[in-house]
């Protein structure tokens, strides 16, 4: 049966990232015999030139219809003067709502080839193989009320909310107890419940939905010590979960222990495992169109497709040992080149793809 598989190149980079990565899944049908039908969609900015609206209605239905979407990137400095819902970010966070993707999934893997890429030393960062994972559609992203309001003084102030039910908070733990359950079983929740009220339901739910799961170590994190101990010693995690503010910048902090956020991998899930697949990295505008970015991390990206929505395990792997072949034989783009020459995009996704050729006739 045929995989229905969305395509969102977006914005930026987005264009040529999605190219690479479709190069790969081409090689698949055609040495593999992987069957899957695309259909593309713009969405972001590419949405808000073509339909007026960074999530066009059109895209939406594609969406639903499909199995697992592959997205590129999104924004440009171009949409910085639109009204706020007008803007290619809000696309994505419609996106992430409209199709319930409430579980973040964010890995950060250092590969052995780039350990000496990391901004920190190799022997603290050597063998990292970290999953965060992120809710994604509550918190103080989505919360209300939320605004800009003008006071009895005349000056203004800004106002988010941050909320979580217990049923938001629940099922975000499961995810996570389950993907621990799947690695070495030791799973750290990350609030603030030493100042926010919203922090001490989280970890109050978070230790009740741990009695399911005698198997997995739990404890529980301040933020800001969370934050620290990501730089001090990385690899004493295994599975961090949190919500979506903390999870947003805990996922960025840990992109960069593995030596470029060019590298990364992410998955967005919901409840029954279709999801939407990215890069974590932005949009890249000042080097969009120069075929300077790193494909890498939406390649692996469609590698956690095939896993975690269309369960083609064997293929992921694939890819992932595909990547690795690459590595070692020093190709490189320039963010994770160091002082050895560099490749550009589509060389690198054609790198890949000679690779996966070559493992199919041996």
């Amino acid at each position: 049966m045929s995989a229905k598989i969305a395509v969102l190149a977006g914005d930026g980079i987005g264009q040529e990232i999605i190219a690479a990565t479709l190069g790969v899944l081409e090689c698949l049908q055609q040495e593999f015999g992987f069957a899957a039908e695309l259909e593309h969609a713009a969405i972001g900015g590419a949405g808000y030139d073509a339909y007026g609206q960074p999530l066009p209605e059109q895209t939406l239905a594609v969406c639903q219809q499909a199995d697992a979407i592959l997205f590129g990137a999104i924004g440009g400095p171009q949409y910085d003067g639109l009204e706020r819902d007008l803007r290619p970010e809000k696309g994505l966070l419609k996106l992430r709502s409209s199709l319930s993707l409430f579980a973040n999934l964010r890995p950060a893997i250092l590969y052995p080839q780039l350990a000496d890429a990391s901004s920190l030393k190799s022997e603290l960062v050597a063998g990292l193989d970290l999953m965060i994972v992120r809710e994604l559609t509550g918190g103080i992203y989505f919360g209300e009320p939320r605004g800009i309001r003008v006071l009895e003084n005349g000056e203004r102030q800004g106002f988010n909310t941050l909320v979580y039910a217990e049923h938001e908070i629940e099922r975000i733990a499961r995810s996570a107890f389950d993907i621990a359950m799947l690695r070495e079983r030791r799973l750290c929740s990350v609030d603030k419940a030493n100042v926010l009220e919203v922090s001490e339901l989280w970890r109050e739910v978070v230790s009740r939905v741990g009695l399911d799961y005698p198997e997995v170590e739990l404890n529980h994190m301040y933020v800001d010590n969370a934050s620290m101990q990501l730089v001090r010693a990385p690899r004493q995690f295994d599975v961090m979960v949190t919500s979506n503010l903390f999870g947003d910048i805990l996922s960025d902090t840990a992109a960069m222990l593995t030596g470029s956020i060019g590298m990364l991998p992410s998955a967005s899930l919901d409840a029954n495992a279709r999801g939407m697949y990215e890069p974590v990295h932005g949009s890249a505008p000042d080097i969009a169109g120069k075929n300077l970015a790193n494909p890498l991390a939406t390649i692996l990206s469609l590698a956690m497709l095939l896993r975690y929505s269309l369960r083609e395990l064997e293929l992921a792997e694939r890819i992932e040992t595909a990547v690795g072949e690459v590595l070692d034989r020093g190709i490189r783009t320039a963010d994770i080149a160091g002082a050895a020459a560099s490749v550009g995009t589509s060389e690198m996704g054609m790198a890949v793809v000679t690779a996966l050729r070559s493992a199919a006739s041996r």
